[in-house]
Order: C-alpha cells, then sequence, then structure tokens
C-alpha cells in the first residue's frame, strides 16, 4: 500500500453550506507550522487545537446561549455541576468565605458544605429570599454569593436584587444558577448578578439526552478565568452532546411556552384535589413569593409544580405506581413530565430533620411538566392521587 493511502483524508471544500451544525468530534486541529500555532494561541488569528480547550460545537452552542442571557464569551461545560464548580474553583481560594442558598440543588449544597470546606474555603447556608439575612452573613473574608433563581424543590424566590445590591456594596461576585427560570424568564446579569450558570442537560436542551453545563460572567477577567480552569481541569464537553442541545434550543420557546401554561393549569386542578396538603407554584396567590414572583418572571410561573400529598412515603409510593404512565426519575425540563421525590432522590444525602427545615418532607413531591395533552396529564396526575389514598 502507497504511504499516501495512510494519510487522513481532507474534509471537502462545497459551494453550498449544511443548514444543520456538522457534529466536529476530531479531538485535535492541525496548524500549518509553528508559527500559526503561536498566532492561535496568542488570539491573533482564529483557530482550534486541542478540543479540552475548546470545540466548534460547544463555541456554538455557547454563543446561543449567549444571546438568550444577553451575555458574551460563555463556556459550555460537560454538566451543570461542572459550570457551578467552574463558578466557584475559578473565582475563589482557601481562606475565602461563600455564602450560599440554604435550598440549593442536593449536589450543590453537598459541594457547599462538604467539598469547599476541605480546600480551605469556608460556606454559610441562608434564606435567600430575605436580603437582610444574606447582609448578615458578610464577613470580611466573603467573596461570593451562590444562589438559584427558584429553588429546587420548594420552589422560592431568591430575592435577586437585593443580593445584587449586597454584593456591589461589599465587592462580592454574586453568581446566579438560573437552570429553572431560564433566560426566557428571567436574565439574572440584568438584574447585576456577576455569573449566570445553567445546566443545560434541562430544559435548554430538553430531550435527557445530553448532559451539558453553561457560565458566563459579566467581567472579562472573570470569565477567563472560569475558561482557563474548564480547560484545566477537563471539563469540557462533548460535540455530538453540543450538537444535540443546539437542536434542542431550537424548539425551546415553545416547549417553554407549553410547559408553563400546563403547569399553572396543573397547579390549580391539584390545589383542588382532596389529600393534596399544599401546592407551590410561583405565580398562585398563595404562594409564598408572589408578588416577587409577578415582578421578576413578568408572569411565566416555569414548568415546575410542587405539591405535598397526605399520608407520607407509602401515599408517594400509591402514587407514584397509579401514575406509572409518568417516569418518576431525577431529573427535570424533559419534553416528557418526570416526577421525583426529593427525600429519596436530588435530597436524601439530608437527615429527616434537615429536610423537614427546608420544607421537604416525605410526601412531597416534585413535578417537572412536560409537552403531553395537558388534559391528558391533568387526567393522570388528579386521578394518581386519588387512587393513592
Amino acid at each position: 500500500m502507497p504511504a499516501d493511502d495512510l494519510r487522513r483524508a481532507r474534509f471537502p471544500g462545497s459551494a453550498s453550506r449544511p443548514v444543520v451544525s456538522p457534529i466536529q468530534p476530531s479531538v485535535v486541529y492541525a496548524s500549518a507550522d509553528a508559527d500559526a500555532l503561536d498566532d492561535q494561541y496568542e488570539g491573533r488569528v482564529k483557530g482550534y487545537t486541542y478540543a479540552r480547550e475548546g470545540h466548534p460545537n460547544a463555541e456554538t452552542l455557547a454563543g446561543l446561549i449567549d444571546r438568550m442571557e444577553g451575555a458574551t464569551g460563555g463556556i459550555v461545560t460537560g454538566s451543570g455541576m461542572a459550570a457551578v464548580t467552574v463558578a466557584l474553583l475559578a473565582n475563589l481560594k482557601a481562606g475565602d468565605h461563600v455564602i450560599g442558598a440554604d435550598q440549593l440543588y442536593g449536589r450543590s449544597l453537598r459541594l457547599m458544605r462538604d467539598d469547599l470546606p476541605r480546600f480551605g474555603m469556608t460556606t454559610s447556608l441562608v434564606d435567600p429570599t430575605d436580603a437582610a439575612r444574606i447582609e448578615a452573613a458578610v464577613r470580611p473574608d466573603t467573596r461570593m454569593i451562590l444562589l438559584e433563581t427558584v429553588s429546587n424543590p420548594t420552589l422560592r424566590l431568591a430575592d435577586l436584587e437585593g443580593a445584587a445590591r449586597i454584593a456591589k456594596r461589599h465587592g462580592i461576585l454574586l453568581a446566579v444558577d438560573n437552570t429553572f427560570t431560564t433566560p426566557r424568564a428571567l436574565q439574572p446579569l440584568s438584574l447585576g448578578a456577576d455569573i449566570v450558570i445553567h445546566s443545560v442537560t434541562k430544559l435548554l436542551a430538553g430531550h435527557s439526552d445530553a448532559t451539558l453545563g453553561y457560565t458566563a460572567a459579566r467581567d472579562a477577567e472573570v470569565a477567563e478565568r472560569m475558561r482557563v480552569l474548564t480547560a484545566t481541569m477537563g471539563l469540557t464537553p462533548s460535540p455530538f452532546d453540543c450538537w444535540l442541545a443546539e437542536r434542542g434550543l431550537y424548539t425551546f420557546d415553545l416547549r417553554f411556552e407549553r410547559v408553563c401554561a400546563t403547569a399553572r393549569r396543573l397547579a390549580d386542578a391539584l390545589a383542588e384535589t382532596p389529600g393534596v396538603r399544599c401546592v407551590l407554584y410561583p405565580t398562585r396567590p398563595d404562594h409564598p413569593d408572589h408578588n416577587r414572583a409577578q415582578a421578576l418572571l413578568a408572569g411565566q410561573g416555569g414548568n415546575m409544580v410542587s405539591f405535598e400529598l397526605d399520608g407520607g412515603r407509602a401515599t408517594v409510593n400509591r402514587f407514584l405506581r397509579a401514575a406509572e404512565a409518568l417516569s418518576f426519575a431525577p431529573t427535570l425540563g424533559d419534553v416528557g413530565t418526570t416526577l421525583s421525590h426529593p427525600a429519596s432522590s436530588s435530597h436524601r444525602a439530608l437527615s429527616a430533620e434537615q429536610r423537614m427545615a427546608l420544607g421537604i418532607p416525605e410526601g412531597f413531591i416534585r413535578v417537572s411538566v412536560g409537552c403531553e395533552d395537558p388534559d391528558s396529564l391533568i387526567e393522570t396526575m388528579v386521578s394518581g392521587v386519588r387512587n393513592a389514598l
């Protein structure tokens, strides 16, 4: 076989362009010579070198989410928790103090309670709905506040505007996980946040087939620190997952409108169902943060509904079996409705007493509303409750 036959083929050129973004799984990119490689690394020309440092599918996806969030230079990571980790570790060091919301996602709570202290950082967890409590937790060594726009799973709304004022006054970074709310309802950077975070895995990608995160910063130096740490720690995403998420983004607005409308109807229906002790949905008048939700979310309550059943775990198990047409799975944001029991999944690491203090008893269920026919979904949920009692 001639030696030339062993050379890699060159991608064919074309006078036309693909309508769908191509998947580019190449790990490495060839440069013309050493000077050309210098030009790329030193920013004189645009180019890719090694996929861990960035690749076309990640850059395409980041650019789309940047437009949604009103950001520039966002970074796509291998998971939502990778994005949270990058935002923290790129901007903190041993001896720094971090304030976190007391109802962060379970793994974020674990990171705050167990992992950051191992790296020499201290943390405090406070009620994010009360700016006075956030202010009271600030210390001379505080360097960051980490909040979620809407808490998981009790759907409380953080006082983002109050937190932003506190952060600015004390020279502290404010990082906001906007996964539940999405940029369609709220853009944290426009409210004064310094860093925005997403689990792209959820509503943005929308099909439970891509595991990705995203983070962007207002300040270019902060953004560069996060970019460098992402490459250094190997938190870069898969090109295929980025391609899947890009596909999902093109239907995001349609999906978001559908799930929000259905979630509102489902919350109202559950509130009238015997055996349902309480229902949490941000735009309902009985939600504790109703006024803030109306002001911040422009009437968009989101796709998440939480409720509590009488009878505790035994009733929950009967309900889950009765509603077997719906997936009982620890995720959210899928095109199909999923059910979650936080006490046995996202918040299982907490003691029963800790969960109760956060308002998460054994009878608590979180619903991620999907794109099914609304009438059929509501009938399945309501009849499931009735059959569980």
